[in-house]
């Protein structure tokens, strides 16, 4: 039976995406989640916020290469006229909303992803994930190529684009050196008057959130932001708004690393792999190569005809 370009194309990439990824996306997402149920957490309720901004203050004082803010800076509540995005000069900011009754409140950072883009990313190894879950970066490793800002899918990592000289990728660093890594909580959960954030281990946060949402069904939307999303991240979310009303985006629950390292180690795993697939991209361009003559022949007789 015949075969005709179109259905040659269809089943060779079937079989080769097939060979490449070993195995599946959902796969690896359930190894990165069986992994990481003990890392450390932040459960953010939302509900309780009140946008005074102790936290920005704490992380500012906390973060000394950050520019030096004087206290009335965090005090002033026209900054929450405009939605903010994290920056090289603010690791975590507060943002104001229009609540049902009243105006809601909620901070962000670096979420701290289970299985990070960003980390998956990086060509050079800048980005790394600790054993507590702590996504840190290295400095002297980076090369500023910032596939990590393109990569992350809620858009935290900033460039320090008016440093001309040593310009880093900046993002909140869960107060590793300061505090996490010696089993203190975070600057910023320390600082809230309103014990708006709990920190912990991951699991427990989400059996917290869980109860509390049993608990009050009607305070809250029944849904963890953060428990799946993107393969689970290490900042946890509660609210009485729609999460999507909240600046976080609908994502899915498998990471994108789920699907393009099983490629990547499928590929890269032995010398050979790296030849045959150089060899298919060969054949497909062999084979699409009469597809292009045709068409210029085609183009040529047109014209001769005008």
């Amino acid at each position: 039976m015949a075969v005709n370009r179109r259905d040659f194309l269809k089943q060779f990439a079937g079989l080769g995406s097939f060979a490449l990824l070993g195995k599946s996306a959902s796969t690896h997402a359930e190894l990165v989640l069986g992994g990481h149920q003990d890392h450390l957490g932040v459960l953010v309720d939302t509900t309780l916020c009140v946008g005074c901004r102790s936290c920005e203050r704490a992380c500012n004082e906390i973060n000394t290469d950050l520019p030096r803010r004087s206290p009335q800076w965090f005090q002033d509540s026209s900054v929450l006229e405009k939605r903010r995005r994290m920056s090289a000069d603010s690791y975590t900011v507060v943002n104001r909303y229009n609540g049902s009754e009243k105006p809601y409140f909620a901070k962000f950072q670096c979420m701290h992803c289970m299985d990070p883009a960003c980390v998956s990313a990086c060509i050079v190894g800048a980005l790394t994930k600790e054993p507590n879950g702590v996504v840190r970066y290295d400095p002297w490793k980076c090369i500023g190529c910032r596939y990590c800002m393109v990569a992350c899918p809620f858009q935290i990592p900033a460039y320090e684009y008016g440093n001309a000289l040593t310009p880093q990728v900046r993002k909140c660093t869960f107060c590793f050196e300061q505090r996490t890594s010696k089993g203190k909580m975070p600057a910023c959960v320390e600082s809230c008057p309103m014990e708006v954030m709990t920190f912990g281990k991951r699991r427990e946060l989400i059996q917290l959130g869980k109860r509390r949402i049993r608990k009050n069904p009607g305070r809250y939307i029944p849904h963890i932001y953060g428990e799946n999303e993107v393969g689970g991240t290490a900042w946890l979310y509660l609210s009485s708004l729609p999460f999507g009303k909240m600046d976080l985006p609908k994502l899915g629950y498998i990471s994108t690393p789920s699907y393009t390292e099983p490629i990547q180690h499928a590929i890269f795993k032995h010398f050979i792999p790296p030849i045959a697939l150089f060899s298919v991209l060969g054949i497909l361009m062999w084979f699409l190569k009469p597809v292009e003559s045709a068409s210029r022949s085609v183009s040529e007789e047109e014209g001769a005809e005008k």
